[in-house]
């Protein structure tokens, strides 16, 4: 059994609207220390991210607490939204999720992310076969790939998790195939 954890990253700084470079908020910096706190007893054999400093930033006090490097797998990045910002983030979502092949000039559909980022999952699978990892990630690009292993995360689970900064799901696999998808808001499970 090969046990992922995704993680998506802390709150960013909404004011940069740069993706690559995007830096945590004063309140996502604080945030961060939940998701060391919350692998504390878990075994950790390897933590991979997005190259993005939000994602890598997120797993970065877990990874030096346990003296292990963070591997930047471009592949996991988020969607390339296009060229600019998006004033009605909500609306642009909602005709994605409609239409996994809708997007703007420049920019990635849901499918292209989807596609991009499973590739990259099942190559990490095969490499690190029977290992608990830790991934860096993304709020859309993970939505996309809890897609593709459960139909029913669809545009509705998306919205209800837009907000939820850090946020970690657990996905158990034999092989490739995903046996079990378990969410955890890392906010209520302090309580």
């Amino acid at each position: 059994m090969t046990t992922v954890f995704f993680v998506r990253h802390a709150e960013p700084n909404f004011r940069n609207h740069d993706d690559l470079t995007r830096e945590l908020s004063p309140k996502g910096e604080k945030d961060r220390l939940l998701v060391t706190e919350f692998f504390a007893p878990t075994r950790i054999d390897a933590v991979l991210s997005s190259p993005y400093k939000r994602a890598v930033d997120t797993v970065a006090d877990l990874a030096s607490g346990r003296d292990l490097e963070i591997i930047r797998i471009e592949a996991f990045r988020e969607r390339k939204v296009g060229p600019g910002w998006i004033e009605d983030f909500d609306r642009f979502c909602l005709q994605q999720w409609q239409d996994f092949s809708y997007k703007l000039d420049g920019g990635e559909s849901l499918r292209e992310v989807q596609d991009r980022s499973v590739k990259a999952l099942s190559e990490v699978l095969r490499e690190y076969s029977g290992k608990t990892l830790v991934i860096g990630s993304h709020g859309t690009a993970l939505s996309t790939i809890l897609n593709y292993y459960d139909s029913n995360f669809g545009y509705r689970e998306f919205m209800r998790i837009k907000d939820l900064m850090p946020w970690v799901v657990r996905l158990d696999f034999s092989g490739t195939e995903c046996k079990r998808i378990q969410a955890v808001n890392l906010f209520e499970s302090r309580q």
